[in-house]
């Protein structure tokens, strides 16, 4: 990396640091540790999910065998990103580029599901191409199917890093740890958060703004389960936070918008949050309110 000497921006620089900062700044460069561009790592799942989905491909492909050719140059371009970091791995970078290929069918079909299972239940939805292409949820779900099984390699940092990188695309965190099952639904999304530890079943429906979270986020309980666990069929509305990793919502549960719940509760529950909201009639239209925002 190399910068013009000589500018009023570089010698105002150079006044302002002095040897021993930039001995210690070199230090600190020296002992990094995962030193993998971020949009290596990105670039290479993008890479997949336009190799799964041709609504999202850059490229037409002429043959099988040019398809084939795109699908070994990603394995080629995960196995290089593992390679720079693999004294960290618990494996070689090979075996783990392998077992991730390896993994593609199954996480396929399951995405598939995911889509089908938003065109299920969002009247808005035309397709599954249109779901693939335009919704955050489901970009952001896809992220995290491929994160999670990186995750569960026991990579470091790289799904942290994939998950950070869906994050801010989609404003959706979903941390790479979490056990979500298939057809999942995530309607809207933004500011939704699903922690390390929680477990979420198949046919799940979550809106804008829901967090499944923990009560304590003391340190000492980085090995414990923190985050609830979610059964199968459960609609969980916009704003409502869920917390503790003792908590688990039953099964054809439906969890009301802006509920705060810390407790389990049993199969078929419906919870709910009761607001106190005013509403009355003015005859006269000059006492009407108006806002503009």
């Amino acid at each position: 990396m190399s910068r013009k000497a000589g500018t009023p921006f570089i010698n105002s620089l150079n006044m302002q640091m002095n040897n021993q900062f930039i001995a210690k700044l070199y230090q600190e460069h020296q002992r990094a540790q995962h030193q993998v561009p971020t949009s290596a790592i990105c670039r290479m799942i993008e890479g997949v999910m336009q190799l799964f989905f041709p609504v999202l491909a850059e490229e037409h492909f002429e043959s099988e065998k040019e398809l084939e050719a795109y699908a070994h140059s990603l394995q080629y371009d995960l196995l290089r990103t593992l390679t720079s970091m693999e004294q960290y791995l618990p494996q070689p970078a090979e075996e783990i580029a392998a077992q991730m290929m390896q993994q593609l069918p199954a996480i396929y079909l399951t995405l598939l599901q995911d889509a089908q299972a938003i065109v299920a239940g969002d009247p808005a939805a035309q397709s599954v191409e249109e779901v693939i292409r335009t919704y955050p949820g489901f970009k952001a779900v896809a992220v995290y199917r491929l994160a999670h099984v990186l995750y569960r390699l026991r990579v470091p940092l790289l799904p942290r890093v994939l998950s950070e990188y869906a994050h801010t695309q989609t404003g959706i965190d979903i941390h790479p740890g979490a056990r979500i099952g298939s057809h999942f639904c995530i309607d809207h999304g933004t500011g939704v958060v699903i922690g390390e530890t929680c477990v979420i079943g198949n046919y799940v429906k979550i809106y804008q703004g829901v967090t499944l979270g923990a009560i304590s986020v003391e340190k000492t309980m980085v090995n414990i389960k923190r985050h609830p666990t979610i059964e199968d069929h459960v609609v969980i509305y916009a704003g409502a936070t869920i917390l503790g990793g003792n908590t688990v919502v039953g099964a054809y549960s439906m969890i009301g918008g802006n509920v705060w719940l810390t407790e389990s509760v049993p199969p078929y529950s419906r919870v709910y949050h009761r607001p106190q909201i005013s509403v009355r009639q003015s005859a006269d239209p000059a006492d009407v309110l108006n806002f503009s925002i």
